[in-house]
């Protein structure tokens, strides 16, 4: 086979029930001059042998088998053995419309000064029936460090084509829970820009594997990891030391679950300010995820909240405290009407808060959903509030 123009990076690990369905939305691109690099993270299902009879039909199919190390690692892998120009993200799960490859380099040839693209893709459930529904447009150009929490430069993982000398220039993924993705767009950034296109091309599989609803404890460690990221930025900014996101670091955060031992760990690499913005934008983040997934904050995380909350507001711009402003009352509100909540909800809210939280409550039992996305809408007030 001639040299590909397109390696396609795809870390699989127990993937069996999706993988042959990949496999073929891969295998059907119109760019036919790929190679599709698979890192085996130590599967123990029929993994390995779905991807040993892809390989002996098709000779494109490059499998690399080690022992489970995590996406990561999994990743770095896989990347040490790209030579195409171009590298194509995928995951075990997803599928691709036949022409995302070739839209995606199309675009990257027009744009030299464009480094990594991804695009739009369709929510599909875990038997792969269409949820009606899309990802959400993000402009990474909107990307901010130093918003609380920070404003990251979002495109989609799974759908991600990228320039290979961009990314091994940067050092390819460091070990940042939760944020490798993030993290290595915030580096990206340094040589080029990122493009989020707005077409839709492919399907991304909504399933319990596939989206992290675990304890709080979990959310914790993925608000720090992306908050990290985001300082790093801001240190590489200012000239300062670089966070080294290594896997002593992993393994430390993994191991840790109350909040205020994690922020500590935070602070190991934060100075001064950089604290306050640390305890800050790591409790919204929290706030945040705990409207959107099934978490829960504990009494201890609602007293750091709070004194994060009061003792940095002054740091935010009006319009950032706003945006604060509602993640606490749609987040207090989804608390209130979980039962044993109501005490935490209310102390999460705040006292000048408890007027809006109690009338959003009351608003959301009242009226039927239909009627409620009306008014929003009618309103201008966001529906997820």
């Amino acid at each position: 086979m001639k040299t590909a123009n397109i390696d396609v990076l795809m870390p699989v690990y127990n993937s069996a029930s999706y993988l042959s369905e990949t496999l073929q939305s891969i295998q059907a691109q119109t760019v036919q001059n790929i190679r599709i690099i698979i890192v085996d993270d130590g599967s123990t299902d029929g993994t390995s042998e779905i991807l040993a009879k892809a390989a002996a039909a098709d000779s494109r199919i490059e499998i690399v088998t080690q022992a489970n190390a995590g996406i990561v690692a999994a990743l770095n892998t896989g990347l040490e053995r790209c030579t195409a120009p171009f590298v194509a993200r995928h995951d075990a799960d997803d599928l691709s419309d036949p022409e995302r490859f070739a839209r995606q380099i199309d675009y990257l040839e027009r744009h030299l000064d464009c480094v990594a693209t991804s695009c739009m893709a369709r929510h599909i459930d875990a038997d792969g029936k269409p949820l009606g529904t899309i990802t959400r447009f993000k402009d990474p150009d909107a990307a901010d460090a130093w918003y609380i929490p920070a404003r990251e430069p979002y495109l989609m993982h799974p759908f991600l084509t990228m320039r290979t000398e961009a990314l091994k220039a940067v050092g390819g993924y460091r070990a940042v829970l939760g944020a490798e993705d993030s993290d290595l767009y915030w580096r990206l950034r340094s040589n080029g820009k990122l493009h989020n296109m707005r077409d839709v091309m492919g399907d991304y599989r909504m399933h319990a594997g596939s989206v992290s609803s675990q304890s709080i404890a979990h959310g914790r460690r993925l608000a720090l990891g992306s908050q990290l990221a985001a300082l790093s930025a801001q240190r590489r900014e200012k000239g300062q030391p670089d966070i080294a996101f290594d896997n002593a670091l992993l393994v430390e955060i993994k191991r840790t679950e109350e909040l205020i031992d994690l922020y500590r760990i935070g602070c190991r690499f934060a100075e001064g300010e950089e604290r306050q913005w640390l305890a800050l934008a790591l409790s919204i983040k929290i706030i945040e995820l705990c409207f959107y997934r099934p978490f829960e904050p504990t009494a201890a995380d609602i007293r750091f909240m709070r004194k994060a909350l009061d003792q940095g507001s002054t740091i935010m711009t009006p319009k950032n405290a706003r945006e604060v402003r509602e993640f606490l009352i749609a987040t207090a509100t989804r608390l209130l009407l979980k039962p044993g909540y109501q005490r935490l909800a209310l102390k999460l809210g705040g006292p000048k808060l408890i007027p809006v939280i109690l009338a959003r409550t009351a608003f959301r039992v009242a009226l039927p959903d239909s009627l409620r996305t009306r008014i929003k809408r009618i309103t201008g007030r966001s529906v997820a509030a």
